[in-house]
């Protein structure tokens, strides 16, 4: 097994999920029927031994709750990262004002939410039943988020995860630029199948930034500077009306889209 059929096979089943178009039945608006939520993924492969994960356990950096590769599954040799780039349907939608975010950005967060978990599963299965063991964390019963010990992290991050394994760097607004921008989602799987790694081509965490500020005057409730970076309170405060009126949907993205980061990595 190489990791073209890893790539491959993911790239299959979300182009060919049904789970990949909104259905006229659950569509928020008669424009966002049939509307297709993500574009082929873009994979890095990292070691499970790499340092950076105990760098991560830092009160600085995630925190003493972030689980290693090796606390997750502890044979683990392979960090499989992919990014799911969203379509140029809702990335526009979403970047058309600054005030509330668009219905199709809405289904990309939670129908495209559903879909990820699932190729997370057809992954770990495809692996599985190759003969190696493998865990996706983020659908993993210990996987926690969110609660009053770890507000604002959880003790595995896709984020971090990506940065490690070379699929690109933080954004000021605290998001990952990939060379396919951050206007997406990420996700992760451990496996006992050790495979070549790809290497990370860059040195510092926010190495494909351009510091524009474009984030900064995106954001509906101020929340990004460049001073702090993202506020995840006043962050978080927003996220939380969006679901009250939008329940069970939720999101924003407004610092994702309708700036150079969105689909590649900006010019300087």
């Amino acid at each position: 097994m190489i990791k073209d059929d890893i790539i491959t096979l993911a790239e299959k089943f979300i182009e060919n999920s049904p789970n990949n178009y909104i259905t006229e039945e659950i569509a928020l608006h008669p424009r966002c029927a049939g509307m297709k939520i993500y574009e082929a993924p873009i994979f890095a492969f990292g070691s499970a031994d790499d340092g950076l994960y105990n760098e991560y356990k830092s009160f600085d950096v995630i925190g003493s709750h972030f689980l290693s590769p090796a606390e997750w599954l502890r044979n683990a040799k392979t960090v499989i990262s992919f990014f799911l780039p969203y379509t140029e349907k809702i990335k526009t939608a979403n970047s058309l004002d600054c005030q509330w975010p668009a219905d199709e950005w809405l289904h990309g967060r939670y129908e495209g939410q559903i879909l990820l978990k699932q190729l997370l599963e057809y992954i770990v299965k495809f692996l599985s039943e190759a003969g190696f063991k493998s865990i996706a964390p983020s659908n993993d019963q210990r996987f926690r988020t969110g609660d009053e010990n770890i507000k604002f992290t959880s003790n595995w991050s896709e984020r971090h995860v990506a940065y490690a394994c070379g699929l690109g760097t933080f954004g000021l607004s605290k998001g990952i630029i990939t060379k396919k921008g951050m206007s997406g989602r990420l996700g992760s799987v451990l496996t006992e199948l050790d495979l070549p790694k790809d290497s990370r081509d860059y040195n510092d965490i926010y190495e494909y930034c351009a510091m524009c500020g474009i984030c900064i005057d995106r954001c509906p409730v101020h929340a990004i500077s460049f001073e702090d970076g993202k506020n995840h309170p006043i962050c978080g405060d927003f996220l939380g009306e969006v679901m009250e009126k939008q329940k069970p949907r939720y999101g924003c993205g407004k610092c994702q889209a309708g700036v150079p980061c969105e689909s590649g990595i900006p010019m300087k």
